[in-house]
């Protein structure tokens, strides 16, 4: 198939990409402003080669099958970008946004214009282009706050800006798969890790580059908080699935553990898992809650396994293993 991938040197991204050039039978784009990942994390997925956003009608139209993944470096809000860059395209997964609770309560609008018009014009390019697939990456923060396991039929409530944009792009995909037959899937992830995460602020890796780098620990609030923890791998297969799956269009799809998983308890996870390599480090401090964050949160993934046949692989404490060793084999840099 050919792939465009949004957000391709991002954390999900580049694990998706790794896994496709592995199969070795796809032709696949990546759209990225390098505004979190970069060029080298790219690189340390796959060899790639670079598209000028000038030279993408030229180049990827009348050479499809180029040898490498192709990186076009460019913003999600333009428009034109989007049309051209998606014309001949079997499937889109659209990871692209701006992430996470925080920065959509500093900059609720940035935050608005990135995750809800960002995700029409790939919805509207998709529909003009007549691309079969269209696989949007959300969350639970749809939801909000909720007595869980959070299901696909609980009413949305959204908390915080993070979370409003993601259910506007899922209500999105809906009325483009109700009003213009486009099939649309959204996965909401759980708290996704794994390795290639040096760059995401989520609570596994933030903790493993703290513990690396002789830091202190900081723990939001008592960390009794509760999350769901996903192992990249098994996304990465879901968003496959979701992607070539029949009969599944205009459907929405928990993916996650199934499992309730205290912060604390994460702490007391990866302790051994530090430990064996050597870093003992166990100093934390709590400090304020963040704001607009949900207490609870874990899932009810009946659905995917039913439909998707989709059922996660990776046990915590492996999943940490393997984090962990990707981490001590990568060296976290800024660059």
């Amino acid at each position: 198939m050919r792939w465009l991938v949004t957000g391709g040197c991002g954390f999900i991204g580049t694990n998706l990409v790794r896994k496709l050039v592995a199969e070795g039978k796809h032709s696949i784009h990546i759209i990225d402003n390098l505004s979190v990942g970069t060029r080298e994390d790219l690189e340390a997925a796959s060899s790639f080669t670079e598209v000028r956003v000038s030279e993408v009608s030229s180049r990827l139209l009348t050479n499809p099958g180029l040898p490498f993944p192709t990186l076009v470096v460019g913003d999600i809000l333009d428009e034109q970008l989007a049309l051209e860059i998606s014309r001949g395209v079997d499937v889109i997964v659209h990871l692209a946004a701006n992430a996470g609770v925080r920065p959509s309560v500093e900059d609720p609008r940035s935050d608005c214009l990135i995750n809800v018009v960002g995700t029409v014009n790939y919805l509207e390019a998709a529909r003009r282009n007549g691309v079969r697939r269209f696989v949007f990456a959300s969350s639970g923060a749809p939801v909000g706050e909720c007595q869980p396991p959070i299901h696909e039929e609980v009413v949305p409530h959204p908390v915080s800006p993070y979370g409003a944009g993601k259910l506007s792009g899922e209500g999105y995909c809906s009325a483009y798969y109700r009003t213009f037959g486009l099939q649309t899937v959204a996965l909401r992830f759980g708290n996704v890790y794994g390795p290639f995460s040096k760059r995401k602020n989520s609570v596994v890796a933030k903790f493993i580059r703290q513990a690396l780098a002789g830091e202190t620990r900081e723990v939001y609030g008592d960390g009794k908080q509760t999350r769901d923890f996903i192992y990249v791998d098994d996304v990465i297969e879901a968003i496959q699935l979701a992607a070539g799956r029949p009969d599944v269009g205009g459907e929405i799809f928990q993916i996650a553990s199934g499992s309730e998983t205290a912060v604390m308890e994460l702490l007391n996870l990866l302790a051994p898992v530090l430990a064996e390599a050597e870093y003992s480090n166990t100093h934390l401090v709590h400090t304020a809650p963040k704001a607009a964050e949900v207490q609870r949160n874990f899932s009810d993934i009946s659905k995917a396994s039913r439909m998707l046949d989709w059922q996660p692989r990776v046990e915590l404490t492996e999943g940490l293993k393997r984090t962990t060793e990707w981490f001590l084999a990568n060296p976290f840099s800024t660059g």
